[in-house]
């Protein structure tokens, strides 16, 4: 009866060795699907963002070519996926320059858009883009 006894508890040990390695392996990809899921996350909000400042700097640009003078501010994005990013827009003038009969001016914008302070949330995302445009002075 000895080799049967012993037999069983090798088989007790096997088993659950067996189980702990399986724990782990769920554990492990339950770790990589929340780590997946949180990068896709930022990728969002970093995309959201990318829009809010380009719709800033759209704004900014319709707005200086309009009067032919710096155009700066904050414009509201409420209503849509972007309403949670806050959106500035400076600008700055360079010239006048004077080109055969026309007088130019370059104006320098830059669109900030960010969800918050950074550190402040999880998903905190910011972009900033710049464009440079021309118009001529009357």
């Amino acid at each position: 009866m000895r080799p049967e006894s012993s037999q069983r508890g090798f088989a007790l040990v096997a088993a659950m060795f067996l189980i702990i390695v399986v724990a782990l392996l769920v554990a492990a990809m339950s770790r990589l699907a929340s780590d997946q899921h949180g990068g896709n996350s930022l990728a969002i909000q970093q995309a959201r963002a990318y829009q809010a400042a380009r719709a800033g700097l759209e704004w900014g640009i319709a707005r200086s070519l309009g009067s032919a003078a710096c155009a700066a501010g904050s414009p509201a994005l409420a209503g849509g996926n972007l309403a949670e990013f806050t959106v500035t827009v400076s600008c700055q003038a360079r010239g006048p320059y004077v080109d055969g009969a026309r007088n130019l001016q370059i104006l320098l914008l830059t669109a900030e858009a960010g969800n918050g302070l950074p550190g402040g949330r999880p998903d905190y995302a910011f972009r900033r883009l710049q464009a440079q445009i021309e118009v001529s002075l009357p």
